[in-house]
């Protein structure tokens, strides 16, 4: 009989297992019952920790922010600009880590308050510069709408670095569309070049912020 001792089931195992079986299986096919058999343990035990695959989400959403915030430090002395870009390239970077991860980011709730000393020190940022609280709220929002939703695009073209669906070929794209120019050169703003495109948009959205409420 081995005396090997495993390590005790608690939530943060589960979810760190179950995001390292994100990137082999997708969102569809995270099952409790394959998280639980790479675990060694049966699929009920489980539910002693998380009520449905949705509580599981929030965790694991939960602590991709842990690790979000762990890697990306943030100027202290920057300025409201700084702090929206850096933590939009961010939340990027960790949801670009794990197989459809902005899907299971987008719609999760935070399962603690380790969200709550990085969300302090920004709304003390952008207050701080100018904005009451609901723009500083607002302008927070918007950006991580647009992040979020800017990895869920990319995530369905490219589903990991160096990973690329079927049917999103450029050029074969380009050909389809020969009769319309303006729309076939468009697939390379499309569908290629992210970390570009990502810049861009979120220049706009940033700078659509300051004009919105008179702040530079």
């Amino acid at each position: 009989m081995s005396t090997e001792r495993r390590a005790p089931l608690d939530r943060g195992r589960v979810a760190d297992t179950a995001l390292r079986l994100l990137n082999e299986t997708g969102l569809d096919g995270l099952t409790l019952r394959a998280i639980a058999r790479e675990l060694d343990v049966k699929a009920p035990a489980l539910y002693w920790h998380f009520k449905d695959k949705q509580a599981l989400l929030d965790e694991m959403a939960t602590e991709m922010y842990r690790r979000m915030v762990a890697d990306t430090p943030l100027d202290p002395a920057g300025t409201w600009r700084d702090r929206l870009r850096g933590t939009s390239r961010g939340l990027r970077t960790a949801l670009l880590g794990y197989r459809d991860g902005a899907k299971v980011y987008s719609g999760s709730r935070f399962t603690g308050i380790d969200h709550a000393p990085a969300q302090e020190a920004s709304l003390r940022v952008m207050t701080e510069a100018g904005f009451t609280l609901a723009q500083a709220v607002a302008a927070g929002r918007t950006v991580n709408a647009y992040t979020v939703g800017f990895v869920t695009e990319e995530q369905g073209v490219q589903p990991l670095p160096g990973e690329r669906r079927e049917g999103y070929d450029v050029a074969e794209r380009a050909r389809l569309l020969a009769d319309f120019p303006l729309s076939a050169a468009a697939g390379g703003e499309l569908f290629a070049d992210y970390d570009r495109h990502f810049e861009e948009g979120l220049e706009l959205v940033v700078a659509g912020i300051g004009a919105r409420y008179g702040i530079g």
